[in-house]
């Protein structure tokens, strides 16, 4: 099917791409089917909504840029979208990126969470004072090369 997308223009997808958002994703209850794209030659993808060309998030893992990041999913997040294993997760972040690169933020406090097996999604908010919606990106690489 054809699919008119912010970033890439018009795209040719598989059906069997699309990941269903049950309740759409915070701010966007009514978007509830996406799709996500390499944005080519960086670190970053593109969740993308299939109804919606111009609704698109950039996203990342968020284990590339901070190696202690880590939370448990409550159990109705898990029942909800049928995990059964960790290994069937994909976790991604949502990203504001910025002119200046070095300024760009991620959102630890509400990851995008998919199982892989049945492309169910769910944007998760954690109740952990550790993780804002606005943590640098690349400062913990700048602390390790200290800078």
């Amino acid at each position: 099917m054809k699919l008119k997308t912010k970033f890439h223009g018009e795209i040719e997808m598989e059906q069997s791409n699309i990941i269903t958002f049950e309740h759409g994703i915070p701010g966007f209850e009514e978007e509830r089917e996406f799709i996500i794209l390499p944005f080519e030659d960086t670190p970053f993808s593109i969740l993308q909504s299939v109804k919606t060309a111009e609704l698109a998030f950039v996203t990342t893992d968020p284990f590339m840029y901070f190696k202690d990041y880590d939370f448990t999913l409550p159990d109705s997040v898990v029942e909800g979208l049928e995990i059964k294993e960790q290994q069937d997760v994909f976790v991604q972040v949502i990203v504001t990126l910025r002119d200046e690169l070095s300024k760009s933020t991620a959102n630890l406090q509400a990851p995008v969470v998919i199982n892989k097996v049945n492309n169910q999604g769910k944007q998760v908010v954690l109740n952990d004072r550790n993780y804002t919606p606005r943590h640098e990106l690349f400062a913990e690489a700048a602390a390790e090369r200290g800078v």
